[in-house]
């Protein structure tokens, strides 16, 4: 950022925040509070990442006002020609930077990019009046007995998504989640042994279960997938591929995933966050096919409520930033960061699922270290770092406490952070694992979530910690009055 771009954006957000501090000056306190928050924490967690102010700013504008139901062109309110031009430039952008025949920017969310997807591969490929009987209904009040019934109505259809435990999500048929109501589901799952996908096991569970779709795609497997075999698989059995790339978008967009690795080419529908490795803001969309093209674009009203122009807006800043050759070198070293950071890990005798990783992010199981995901989660927060507790393949304590955490570059990569960093944020992180205890009970049993860190192990990191943060500040020149 230039002199100049740092004043303007610095006298920007003080001027905003006075704004917002003259009506609820605690919410202007808070947002101050989470910069500085940010600024002095190693952020390691793999699905946040930090937008560009020019992203943000967009989010912060007057087409937040607008209502915007429909498509472009083809609206339900009046007035809507400038929204038509934000959207038209966000599908655009996204087309142009994954090579995509149809990209549909309006959902608000990952999961409601998966919702759209799931109904758009319904509405297309099954005709019944079952669609029309979902519509009929408040979709919070239907009972099991009413999935079942309504399952049964659109021919029983099946998905096979990859297992939460195996690294997949919660919208890839996970039961409690509204996917695993709206199928009769099955999971794949990944070799006992080495933690990566099988694909002759995909296969043949494909056979045997032969779903409408399988859902390729992640969000804690540190390896990267062969979506050319997942559409083999797919074309097989008669199923519809759908990946879910919000985690690795960015590595797609930045031209490190190629080929068979690049999902857009083989899939016929493709989900996706627009924040993550992307670098957006928080925000999903969809890409398809032309054949898919029709029924993604009735999301809204299918699915969706109101298309959050604003935040369309900035999606269109955000892929046009991810279209420009500075991406393909972030994306580039996000990557190369991961490797150190497992490295890192590695060498110091931590264990990692799959034994390191090639792509964004690594999962590091925390039981070696006679912890819990939550004990180790909450003893790294304390010392400063940020991660999340995930499970690792056949948990023992579930999806909960779990027995992982799981760890991402994107963010401090957009900090700066490269090799030596990274390798030296594996070094604090087994120190604070290694000087955790594990709690107990009320009952005097072990605890899963209670915990009690060495003595000056938090401070300690703290400190080692902003040494390197002071070298690769948090926008570098924004200061707020």
């Amino acid at each position: 950022m230039s002199a100049d771009h740092s004043r303007l954006t610095s006298s920007a957000y003080s001027q905003a925040l006075e704004v917002i501090a003259s009506v609820e000056p605690r919410i202007a306190e808070a947002t101050r509070q989470e910069l500085a928050d940010q600024r002095a924490s190693l952020k390691l967690i793999a699905s946040e990442n930090y937008a560009s102010p020019a992203v943000l700013m967009t989010m912060g504008t007057w087409f937040s006002d607008k209502y915007a139901e429909g498509t472009v062109g083809h609206r339900f309110y009046a007035g809507c020609q400038n929204v038509d031009t934000v959207e038209s430039l966000a599908a655009e952008h996204a087309r142009e930077l994954f090579g995509a025949e149809y990209a549909y920017v309006q959902p608000h969310s990952g999961i409601d990019a998966n919702l759209v997807a799931f109904w758009s591969i319904l509405a297309h490929r099954v005709e019944s009046p079952a669609l029309q009987k979902i519509g009929a209904k408040n979709v919070s009040e239907l009972t099991e007995a009413d999935w079942e019934s309504l399952r049964k109505e659109l021919g029983n259809q099946r998905l096979l998504g990859m297992s939460l435990d195996a690294g997949g999500h919660l919208t890839h048929g996970f039961r409690p989640n509204i996917s695993g109501k709206m199928f009769h589901q099955q999971q794949y799952g990944t070799d006992p042994e080495t933690g990566l996908l099988d694909y002759d096991a995909v296969a043949a569970k494909a056979r045997e279960f032969k779903p409408l779709v399988l859902v390729a795609g992640y969000s804690a497997y540190p390896r990267r997938v062969d979506f050319a075999t997942m559409r083999e698989i797919a074309d097989e059995v008669g199923a519809t591929l759908m990946v879910d790339m919000a985690h690795f978008a960015g590595l797609v967009a930045g031209k490190v995933f190629t080929g068979d690795e690049d999902p857009v080419p083989h899939a016929h529908v493709v989900t996706t966050t627009t924040h993550k490795s992307l670098r957006g803001p928080r925000g999903g969309m969809v890409l398809a096919t032309e054949e898919y093209a029709p029924s993604v674009d009735r999301g809204c009203p299918m699915v969706l409520g109101g298309p959050l122009s604003h935040v369309m807006a900035a999606k269109a800043v955000a892929l046009a930033e991810a279209r420009q050759d500075s991406f393909r070198t972030y994306a580039q070293q996000v990557a190369d960061n991961a490797k150190s950071l497992a490295d890192g890990f590695l060498s110091r005798g931590a264990n990692l699922v799959t034994g390191g990783t090639d792509n964004h992010l690594v999962l590091l199981d925390v039981s070696s270290f006679g912890l819990t995901g939550r004990q180790a989660e909450s003893a790294l927060l304390d010392a400063g770092v940020v991660t999340n507790r995930n499970s690792v393949p056949n948990d023992p304590n579930g999806a909960w406490y779990t027995s992982g955490i799981r760890l991402g570059t994107p963010a401090l990569t957009t900090r700066g952070f490269g090799h030596d960093e990274f390798d030296r944020v594996a070094e604090l992180i087994v120190d604070v694992l290694g000087q955790t205890q594990p709690g107990t009970t009320k009952a005097g049993g072990p605890s899963k979530a209670s915990y009690a860190l060495g003595d000056g192990v938090a401070d300690r990191v703290k400190a080692a910690s902003a040494e390197m943060l002071d070298k690769h500040p948090l926008y570098p020149g924004l200061e707020l009055s």
